[in-house]
């Protein structure tokens, strides 16, 4: 696959306005400069859902490198009426779900880079609260099972509506909607201390 040599081939960033669905067709014929910027254009996106997914960017950015590769392999199976977007997302998702699967039960979040810090300085009893608080998150995250995390990621942490949630996941809408609903109930149930 193009890039493969040289380190993480997203790292650059979108390219200018394409064609997915020009530049998968040309792909599938063997074009890696075309598939060389879907990379670069949906790369992004899918190593920052891989790492919600696995809490781990280490992971993540395997998981989505290997994605690329299945997708690179299996190009000639894409259906055209599919966007490729879409596509990926169900690859780089069901990657990540098989990768939960196989985990033991205790997944941590602790890997998960932590966002900038505010301006503001903040008081030491309000920053141990904080950690205290991101700990009892990662708890209350391996307290569910895997399809219901990466259900939740999606619908929660990437903002898909239920019915893209379901078909990443490869379920119905309800399914997908009940497994949503457990997450959440059990993140709160488990987080109450803390409202």
């Amino acid at each position: 696959m193009p890039g493969d040599d040289y380190g993480t081939p997203w790292e650059a960033g979108p390219s200018p306005r394409h064609d997915d669905a020009l530049l998968a067709v040309r792909a599938a014929e063997g074009d890696e400069e075309a598939f060389e910027v879907l990379v670069l254009c949906h790369g992004p996106r899918l190593l920052q859902l891989a790492t919600r997914l696995l809490g781990s960017p280490t992971e993540a950015e395997d998981a989505v490198q290997e994605s690329f590769v299945s997708a690179w392999r299996k190009l000639p199976e894409f259906r055209r009426d599919a966007r490729f977007g879409t596509w990926m997302h169900r690859i780089v998702t069901n990657r990540c779900l098989n990768l939960l699967r196989a985990r033991p039960r205790v997944a941590g979040l602790d890997e998960v880079p932590e966002p900038a810090a505010p301006e503001y300085q903040v008081s030491p009893p309000r920053a141990v609260e904080g950690f205290a608080a991101v700990e009892d998150l990662t708890k209350a995250m391996e307290g569910l099972s895997a399809e219901q995390r990466v259900c939740w990621v999606l619908r929660e942490l990437d903002d898909m509506p239920y019915e893209s949630v379901a078909e990443t996941v490869g379920i119905t809408t309800g399914a997908a909607r009940a497994r949503v609903f457990r997450a959440r109930r059990h993140l709160m149930e488990t987080m109450a201390a803390w409202r």
